[in-house]
């Protein structure tokens, strides 16, 4: 059964719930894997795959042939969903696109910055208990709309050795170039340093277990990586007007994803909180994926009773979760008032999981309390920002002589040189 705590018996440690142990040896055990895949290339990729994945494969890429099969296995309905979900996925982020910026408000002078996209984009989706579609829309439609000229997928097969249909149909609207059948940190480590069939590429995105999120830590560097991704979290604010069965199939939609994932309602209602109590429990039985649900629910999960909305809202911010719901009647007068948060859905009619298919805006979203300091994926996770710098000979001479004193100031004779130099010999140009 999920637990009412009051907030004010709490400490820190137990309100943030951040102390998530991994696993024993992942690290030793990713250093092993990336090592292995370096040496051997695809032969490793193969062996993984049979080993972790039960599944002997003649080859690692997805052919054309399977993905026009995919798109015929796949219910009408059902691709025209995963259409207009792109079609809002692709709305929302091109809105996000940049224009350069150019300065010319002093003579002789022009500053500014460029985007440029990156050119090799790797991405992870994992299986669980599918490749999941919408992870692929989100992750690639944005890498498109930035320019990435060549964005790979990888995600393990099936038992059968296929990848699920759905996820092939994703791949295709989206517009995948490559799609390889591995997981894991097998499949991090062919996207960061190559093999005779996976390329290497120059960023790696996309969500993974522990042993991903380790590899592509051991990766940084080498390629650049979107976020270290932690269980997946909802942070449920509501007072006593929200309909407790809402709130429970809310907090069991983040719930059945994971044994670590978090469930957290934050009210000032007692009347709700057990409310809510009782029908998780109901609800719990009605899921498939009961199990997996019911250990979040008794060990990560919690509802947090306040004194006050105002307390409410302040230990929201503490927190800073990877999906917020406000659940009030006017959640517009506490949205101004967030200041950490992935996504934020507001009202009693914007569940979760209308932001992690259909609405638009991203689901690859900050976890473990990141939300303090970092953003959903977007369009600007594939760009790079260049400046440039143009001075006329009359616009630098003017500024040669303080240019030099600084750089004096700091010991460093040569930076002086470059500026004044230029003025030391008369006639030159």
């Amino acid at each position: 059964m999920i637990p009412i705590l009051k907030l004010k018996d709490l400490t820190d440690e137990q309100i943030l719930n951040r102390d998530i142990q991994a696993e024993e040896n992942v690290s030793a055990a990713v250093d092993a894997v990336i090592a292995n895949v370096r040496q051997n290339g695809d032969a490793a990729l193969l062996e993984y795959t049979e080993k972790f994945d039960g599944v002997t494969l003649e080859g690692l890429q997805v052919s054309d042939e399977e993905i026009a099969c995919a798109i015929l296995q796949t219910s009408p309905e059902l691709v025209d969903t995963i259409r207009t979900a792109a079609a809002n996925i692709e709305a929302f982020h091109r809105a996000q696109v940049r224009q350069d910026l150019v300065l010319t408000d002093r003579p002789g002078i022009v500053l500014g910055q460029r985007y440029t996209p990156i050119e090799k984009v790797g991405i992870c989706v994992p299986r669980s208990p599918v490749a999941f579609p919408s992870t692929i829309l989100m992750n690639v439609i944005p890498a498109k709309i930035a320019g990435v000229k060549d964005i790979v997928l990888v995600t393990p097969p099936e038992k059968d050795g296929s990848v699920s249909p759905a996820a092939l149909v994703a791949a295709a609207v989206a517009g995948v170039d490559r799609i390889f059948k591995v997981g894991g940190a097998q499949a991090v480590a062919a996207l960061a340093y190559g093999t005779e069939t996976v390329p290497a590429v120059d960023k790696i995105v996309g969500p993974g277990g522990i042993f991903v999120a380790t590899a592509k830590r051991k990766v940084f560097g080498k390629v650049g990586i979107d976020m270290i991704a932690g269980p997946s979290e909802i942070l449920v604010l509501a007072d006593g007007s929200c309909n407790p069965k809402w709130v429970a199939a809310d907090l069991l939609s983040q719930a059945e994803h994971d044994v670590l994932a978090s469930a957290v309602l934050v009210t000032d209602s007692e009347e709700l909180a057990e409310a809510v109590q009782v029908e998780v429990e109901r609800q719990l039985s009605l899921l498939p994926r009961e199990p997996i649900a019911r250990k979040s629910i008794e060990g990560s999960s919690k509802i947090l009773l306040c004194d006050s909305l105002e307390e409410a809202i302040d230990t929201a911010n503490r927190i800073a979760p990877e999906h917020l719901e406000i659940c009030t009647d006017d959640p517009f007068a506490i949205l101004s008032r967030i200041k950490n948060a992935g996504s934020i859905f507001l009202g009693k009619n914007a569940p979760e999981a209308l932001g992690d298919y259909f609405a638009g805006p991203n689901h690859t979203l900050p976890t473990s309390g990141t939300a303090r300091f970092s953003s959903p994926l977007g369009v600007d996770d594939f760009v790079k920002k260049s400046q440039f710098i143009y001075y006329t000979r009359e616009a630098l001479e003017q500024v040669a002589q303080p240019i030099a004193a600084f750089a004096r100031e700091e010991g460093l004779e040569g930076h002086a040189r470059s500026v004044t130099v230029r003025f030391e010999e008369e006639g030159c140009k």
